[in-house]
């Protein structure tokens, strides 16, 4: 069977399809995007690995129903990897661990293998946007000569290099050079113990403290700055990840679910969603009490703009900026929501 790929559109509703990664409607799943219905026998965590189990597979046949058009509705790494997995078939069986690296890499922030965050680099560009630099896929970008925004024209230029670029990575070393030292800044800072985690199991919270040394003298700046979050999940195991930024006057904050906790997984653990109401309203008061020490114009508030978010300190712009707590009173409030909201679902099973 040769298998075919278009780019999600509206002219495709009616046409029965493979649904790679993303999902779509009248389709076959094979994705780890939650709401899936992905085949029990082919499910992984990430769709990658998931198009690896069905090439794999002696009843593809079967699970793929005879179809022979696959789409997405996105572009990303795990995107990118996953439909050239299913359009190049057994073949890619021989890439396979080096593929499910990259796509850890792009979807989860995973430092899996250092050529595995270097592919997803190249074809996906930075675990986050960093302001000041060109979004989107360097490599597109590359050989476009132009910025790509559009997801269809990025896939028809990079599905001919993705075997090159998981095999020969170190021939596109101007495309991932720059966020790797950073990431390798970042690494170094917590292996050095500037950057340090601090985790407290009965919450499953990890308080993780940024050196000042990570951003320059200044410290942090959100209109030039993201955090490392490729050297955080290589650090941190918690559930919750309290990010202490720091800046010159003080520290701001961003709460984190691990950034695995979006999909639909199999093997990491189902992150529960918490609600941090009333650590919030707790948060802003104490922020109030102490406002003539600091910035008085920042508040807690909830953010869900990025996937795994949960809470920010901001200014009314939605920018991260400075607070006057310090990360020990933020964590202490913290841990204490967590316990109570834990006493809390023990008591309502105990009912049940």
């Amino acid at each position: 069977m040769t298998m075919r790929f278009e780019y999600y559109h509206a002219g495709l509703n009616d046409v029965r399809k493979l649904s790679v990664d993303g999902t779509v409607s009248n389709s076959v799943h094979f994705s780890h995007w939650e709401g899936n219905r992905t085949p029990a026998a082919v499910k992984a965590d990430t769709s990658t690995e998931i198009a690896l189990n069905l090439v794999s597979s002696s009843e593809r046949e079967k699970l793929t129903e005879g179809i022979e058009l696959g789409t997405n509705n996105h572009y990303d790494t795990d995107g990118v990897l996953s439909v050239w997995t299913v359009l190049t078939g057994r073949r890619a069986l021989e890439l396979r661990e080096k593929l499910i690296a990259a796509a850890e890499a792009g979807d989860f922030s995973e430092y899996s293998s250092r050529d595995g965050v270097r592919a997803s680099i190249v074809i996906q560009g930075a675990d986050a946007n960093v302001p000041g630099e060109d979004a989107g896929s360097p490599l597109a970008r590359q050989l476009a000569g132009e910025s790509v925004t559009d997801d269809a024209r990025a896939y028809d230029l990079i599905l001919p290099e993705v075997e090159r670029v998981i095999t020969r990575i170190d021939d596109y070393e101007p495309l991932w050079r720059a966020v790797w030292q950073r990431i390798e800044a970042a690494m170094e800072s917590f292996a050095r113990g500037r950057s340090r985690v601090e985790e407290d199991v009965a919450t499953g919270l990890s308080l993780i403290t940024l050196a000042p040394g990570l951003y320059g003298s200044q410290g942090f700046k959100p209109t030039r700055h993201a955090a490392p979050f490729t050297a955080i999940t290589a650090n941190a195991r918690g559930q919750v990840f309290l990010i202490a930024l720091p800046m010159m006057d003080g520290w701001s904050y961003r709460v984190d679910y691990p950034y695995y906790s979006w999909a639909e997984t199999i093997i990491r653990p189902h992150i529960e969603r918490r609600d941090f109401n009333p650590l919030i309203a707790r948060l802003n008061e104490l922020e109030r009490r102490d406002a003539q020490r600091g910035n008085a114009q920042g508040h807690w508030a909830l953010d869900e703009r990025e996937m795994t978010s949960a809470i920010k300190f901001m200014d009314g712009s939605g920018t991260l900026c400075a607070s006057t707590l310090t990360p020990e009173t933020v964590a202490a409030e913290m841990r204490g929501a967590l316990n109570e909201t834990e006493t809390l679902n023990a008591g309502a099973a105990q009912s049940g």
